[in-house]
This record gives C-alpha cells, structure tokens and sequence, in this order.
C-alpha cells in the first residue's frame, strides 16, 4: 500500500516515543510506501484535493531517522490510506483541514480517522454522549455557574475546550483559591466556554490511556502518573508512563465505546479515564504506542497496520 501521512514536521519527531513514527516503521517493515506532508503543503486547485508529499525512507537511526524523496504534487485519492496525525490545537485551520480532507473524500480518498469524525468529537465535549462513565462535568461559559459548580463539588478541575498534553488545566481546591482568576483567564471573562469536573483522587494511580482500534481494544493501558506534585498526568506535562493490563471497568468501558466510535468513522481512538471514569475521547493523534509495546511486548502499532490492512489492502 502507498500511506500518506498527515503530520506535523518529522524533524520534530522524538523517535523513541513517537507513535506516529512507530505506524510509519511498522509499515516500512510490511513493505509498504510511507509517504508524508503537512497541512501546508495542501492545496485545492482546480477542484482537486492535492498535496505535495514526499516518499519518506526509514534510516534506523535514531536521530537521522529519515531520508525524504523531493516533494511531488499528488491527488489524496492516489494513496491507499492518509493517516491524520497533526496534533492540535484544534483551531480554525485545523476545521479548514477537515473539510479539504471531506473533499478529497468525495474524490475517493481513504482518510483515517474520517474528518467529519474529528470535527464531530470535540476531545473533551465527546464524553458527553456516554455519561454514564463520567464523573459530574460541568461546560458553560457562564462564571456563576462555574462557581456554583464548585461550591457544590468543593474540589474542581477547569480546564479549555481546545487543549492537549495537559495545557490549561487547573485543580482549585475546597478553599476556593484564584477561582475567580482562573474561570477569568480561561473563559476569557466569558467568552470562551470551559469544562469543569469534579475531581477524581485516583489521579494519583493515573490519568490511564485506554487504545481502541478498528473497534478493538487494546488490552494494556498506560496510566500517566503524576510526578512531583503536578495534578496533571500527561506524558507533555512530566507524567510517568506505566503500562498495566486493562481493569475490569477500563475493559467496560472501551468494549461499550470502540464499536460506536468505529462506526462513526474512528480507526484509532485513545480515552482518557481516571479512576472508574471517562474523562476524555482523543482522536486527532492519539498517542502512548511505543510505551505500551515497550513495556508489555504487546504490538499495538502490529495492531494498527494490520487494521489498516483490512480496510485498505
């Protein structure tokens, strides 16, 4: 198969834990072209979806990890797959992709996961849909419901619509300190619409990664464990990553997502939970791979390209 991948530049790829370099090194290894381009190098011209993309050659070295044939302006539609992995934030040119990605759809493209799919889950709104496996959330721009909420809960956890990696995340505590600052800052005095959740104490064992693929789980988690203080377990954030076998709930509740989620057009999902909860639905470059595979032997980049395989080969 020839596979375009969607991403932000490869020289800004940390190999040893990269995800999406573990999918490019698993299909290397299968024989199939990797080819690669970013957001900019799109276009729609002459009613066509195109992109310049270069053929990507896998070095083995772990700094000089690539080689890169010259660019060349190829249809979406002339790749087996294009694999969407640019990080967010998840801002106005991120939707514009989305939708010149639903056009190159129209012309045959195969894109994982679907655009219209990103769009429609929002990473932190999604968990609405399943409330069931939440803890009370909150997502208001109004400040007075805000502090309500917190005057309820006692211990609270803000956080923007739009973030990753932990970035805007704050926990205010029983005693109400910077409260008014923080749904100040991050609502923007009201107009951006935040989330609040109460807070989960299992935060301590770890904010867990739970993988789904092609409406599979994963059977290992990777509980990002918060490190020196910090409330945040995120890997970007200083988290320690320990992989683990799913719990009885982690396993509840990925089998009740991963069927609804795949159909919805989601080949790679990674949710977040905390404790017995769900408290996000990542899917614009979920991560944690290479770590689960490190620690456990279990090949979830194997697991990926061989989903991949059945919807494309």
């Amino acid at each position: 198969m020839r596979i375009a991948f969607l991403a932000d530049p490869l020289e800004q790829f940390k190999t040893y834990k990269d995800t999406t370099y573990a999918m490019m090194a698993e299909a290397a290894s299968r024989g199939h072209e990797v080819h690669a381009f970013e957001q900019r190098h799109m276009a729609l011209e002459a009613g066509r979806v195109t992109a310049q993309a270069a053929r990507i050659h896998l070095t083995g070295d772990a700094k000089d990890w690539f080689r890169a044939d010259a660019r060349v302006v190829s249809g979406l539609d002339g790749f087996d797959a294009v694999l969407v992995r640019k990080d967010p934030p998840f801002d106005m040119e991120y939707v514009y992709l989305t939708y010149l990605l639903e056009v190159a759809e129209q012309q045959g493209a195969r894109v994982f996961n679907r655009p219209e799919a990103i769009r429609n889950h929002n990473e932190k709104l999604a968990i609405a849909r399943f409330a069931q496996f939440t803890a009370p959330t909150l997502v208001t721009s109004d400040a007075a419901r805000l502090r309500a909420f917190h005057a309820e809960h006692r211990d609270v956890i803000f956080k923007p619509l739009d973030g990753m990696g932990g970035a805007g995340i704050f926990r205010v505590r029983e005693d109400g300190l910077n409260l008014g600052s923080i749904i100040e800052t991050l609502g923007g005095n009201g107009a951006r619409t935040i989330m609040a959740q109460r807070f989960i104490p299992d935060i301590v064992k770890g904010d867990k990664r739970i993988l789904l693929i092609g409406g599979q789980v994963v059977p290992y988690s990777l509980a990002r464990i918060p490190q020196g203080g910090e409330v945040r377990g995120n890997l970007a954030a200083g988290g320690l990553g320990v992989a683990q076998p799913l719990s009885a709930r982690d396993r509840e509740i990925g089998e009740a997502l991963a069927p609804v989620l795949w159909s919805r057009g989601l080949l790679l999902v990674g949710l977040d939970a905390i404790g017995d909860y769900l408290t996000e639905i990542n899917v614009t470059s979920p991560t944690c791979f290479q770590e689960i595979a490190q620690q456990t032997g279990f090949n979830v980049a194997g697991m990926f390209i061989d989903a991949l395989e059945r919807q494309c080969g």
